[in-house]
């Protein structure tokens, strides 16, 4: 316990010492008109996450050093990015290596295992960009990586399957973001920046990569549902849209509610972080523990959350229409 303490008084300090040199070297988001905020405010504070994990090291040895090798490289790329922007290109091949040296750290780079190795970089590093553009809000990102972490702690109490201590550092971090970014809009001192929104990605995918190899049940992915159907089906809008996906926009549901309807940041992100922790409790306490149950209990809680996007979004996206019509005037 005064471990824990001691890291959660150190993650602060390095938080503070960040922004200070965030403020100094003037690393800032400025508003767009894509953009759900409309304060200059500090980017990259999700610095802290990769930090957690230097520091969970340091303080319990280097039990992961591939996985912390992969975390440094693409949180880093994203960091650079943060900064100065750089090629697409570049940050993919840089998640690509990084998402490589996790899947070695998760003994899974054997090559008979070659189509597994395959389609696991595939979806991990779609899954990671996804994360990263959920992150949109004041509070979104801490608060439903927190709906993820706690119901794996809670996992991992009863039937241990990676180091406890990991987990309880990088609920720290993820407490430290979110005393200074769960704020209503215009009042949050930090963004997390691509160097947060990756690096909780990679933390995020790690921890459930080792569920998932231990227990033999990909169904586990169900941690990520919410973030997973939000994003796949704005995705397959903006595709329907002929949209360029690499370009900003503000049609995820949870931007409608905070834009076009006016919700606070605060009460989306609670709502998005209930919604995970609802179905992902049901899943660890209700779902009986066979392989027919969970995957029954997936798709349902799959379809309903899909079935609920298309109605939102069938509701009330003549809202957005609006808007980037008044762009044009």
């Amino acid at each position: 316990m005064t471990d824990y303490l001691i890291i959660a008084i150190l993650l602060v300090a390095l938080e503070l010492a960040y922004f200070r040199l965030a403020d100094k070297y003037n690393i800032i988001d400025k508003p767009n008109e894509r953009s759900s905020h409309s304060a200059v405010i500090l980017r990259g504070g999700g610095i802290i996450f990769l930090l957690g994990m230097w520091v969970w090291s340091a303080f319990f040895g280097f039990q992961y050093p591939w996985f912390l090798a992969a975390v440094t490289l693409a949180a880093g790329v994203s960091f650079a990015d943060d900064v100065r922007s750089l090629p697409v290109s570049v940050r993919l091949v840089a998640q690509f290596v990084a998402m490589g040296l996790m899947l070695y750290q998760l003994d899974m780079m054997h090559v008979e295992l070659w189509w597994m190795v395959a389609l696991a970089l595939i979806v991990c590093v779609g899954a990671t960009n996804v994360i990263n553009f959920m992150d949109g809000i004041n509070g979104i990102t801490a608060g439903y990586s927190l709906a993820v972490m706690v119901p794996l702690w809670a996992v991992n109490r009863e039937r241990p399957f990676m180091e406890h201590s990991f987990l309880v550092v990088a609920i720290l971090s993820l407490l430290v973001f979110a005393f200074f970014n769960f704020r209503n809009r215009g009042k949050a001192k930090c963004f997390a920046g691509d160097v947060g929104s990756i690096g909780i990605a990679f933390i995020l995918l790690f921890a459930i990569g080792k569920l998932i190899l231990q227990t033999q049940d990909v169904t586990w992915l169900i941690l990520l549902l919410v973030y997973g159907v939000d994003g796949c089906l704005t995705i397959c809008h903006r595709i329907l849209l002929h949209e360029n996906l690499g370009e900003a926009h503000r049609k995820h549901a949870f931007q409608l509610m905070a834009n076009e309807l006016g919700m606070s940041h605060p009460v989306v992100s609670l709502l998005y972080m209930a919604l995970q922790l609802a179905v992902s409790f049901g899943f660890v306490r209700l779902c009986p523990n066979t392989t027919l149950a969970h995957w029954a209990y997936f798709v349902v809680a799959a379809v309903l959350l899909a079935v609920a996007y298309v109605l939102f979004k069938k509701k009330y996206y003549h809202l957005h229409e609006e808007y980037l019509a008044s762009l044009r005037k």
